[in-house]
């Protein structure tokens, strides 16, 4: 195969940019500025001065901030903040080569994640009366709700329903059923004859009072006739018998 210059020419530019680039790439620690091949500063702090042909960099401590990874920056990253106002609290506090962790107020959980700090936090959802609280709400998943079944009941706030109660086991009367939110109503039932006994004594008693009343008057009135007549027969005797 015959190469023509040019080709010669092109492949004699690859060869030095490929040689070119291996001599100009850093360690992995490294990072390149002003063609030198600086040494990164280690998590924690960031540079303060990059170096130099005779001087390597200069790095400083983060402050309130940090840097979790060897870094070529001239500044560390800003804390995050556990806004209580979105529901959020500290878990673990911010360090010079670690982020703040946040997590949920208690009876909260976290809706979204970010690098393994919650950023978003809603309250657990609260079971209606005729549920049941399935699986308690935890920081990282809400709490699950379930129906009650017929024969049970619960406010809401109940981990299992509870079995309505049974009125003739405890020797009364069922006087409302049960539903999913409340349990039965037990007593004892008034029957009719019963209620017809008390209200025939509630109308009676009054009517025996009349009637004792009315006899009393009456006996009183002829006892005052009585005594009138003989008052008056005696003032006729005692006429008679006068001269």
């Amino acid at each position: 195969m015959v190469f023509s210059l040019e080709h010669i020419f092109i492949f004699a530019a690859i060869f030095l940019l490929n040689i070119d680039l291996c001599l100009c790439a850093c360690a992995r620690a490294e990072y390149e500025i002003n063609k030198e091949c600086c040494p990164m500063c280690a998590p924690g702090s960031h540079v303060y001065r990059h170096c130099t042909e005779f001087v390597s960099t200069t790095c400083v401590p983060c402050v309130d901030s940090f840097t979790s990874e060897p870094t070529d920056l001239l500044q560390c990253f800003s804390c995050a903040v556990c806004d209580t106002g979105q529901g959020l609290q500290v878990k673990t506090a911010c360090t010079r080569i670690s982020d703040t962790v946040c997590e949920p107020l208690e009876g909260l959980y976290c809706t979204n994640y970010e690098k393994g700090s919650c950023t978003q936090a809603a309250e657990h959802t609260q079971c209606r009366p005729g549920q049941y609280i399935k699986q308690k709400g935890t920081a990282r998943d809400d709490a699950e709700c379930a129906e009650c079944k017929n024969g049970t009941y619960s406010d809401g706030s109940l981990e299992m329903c509870k079995l309505h109660t049974k009125c003739e086991d405890l020797g009364l009367d069922e006087i409302k059923p049960g539903t999913t939110i409340s349990d039965v109503e037990c007593g004892n039932k008034i029957n009719l004859i019963q209620v017809a006994l008390i209200v025939g004594i509630l109308v009676l008693i009054p009517v025996v009072a009349v009637v004792v009343v009315l006899k009393s008057r009456h006996k009183s009135s002829r006892c005052s006739d009585q005594n009138a007549e003989k008052e008056q027969a005696t003032k006729t005797e005692l006429k008679t018998l006068t001269p």
